[in-house]
């Protein structure tokens, strides 16, 4: 059996580190093309600015290590217990390189 990997539910409002804005969940595992070196890459998180929410110009990719507080964890339940397992499944057959915090 693979080892899940814990990551925050959807929904949860975080600050990243040095951030000033909250930001909540709105993806997991998210390949995007990468701006600067134009490689496919992908994150654990995908999020918008809180209160405003989803806007495909300001949305942010982070990782698990660039989150410095949570201020609200998004509901959980036993699906959210089956999706960490198949996810850790899939990132560890995953080709595509994990994006380094920055």
């Amino acid at each position: 059996m693979v080892e899940s990997k814990q990551l925050l539910p959807l929904g949860s409002i975080v600050l990243l580190e040095e951030g000033l804005q909250k930001l909540i969940i709105v993806g997991r595992g998210a390949i995007y093309r990468d701006q600067v070196t134009q490689e496919e890459v992908f994150a654990d998180y995908m999020g918008a600015i809180y209160p405003i929410g989803v806007n495909p110009e300001t949305t942010i990719f982070f990782q698990n290590e660039n989150i410095d507080r949570v201020i609200f964890r998004g509901f959980s339940d036993e699906e959210e217990e089956r999706f960490m397992e198949v996810y850790g499944k899939w990132e560890q057959e995953l080709t595509i390189s994990k994006k380094r915090p920055e």
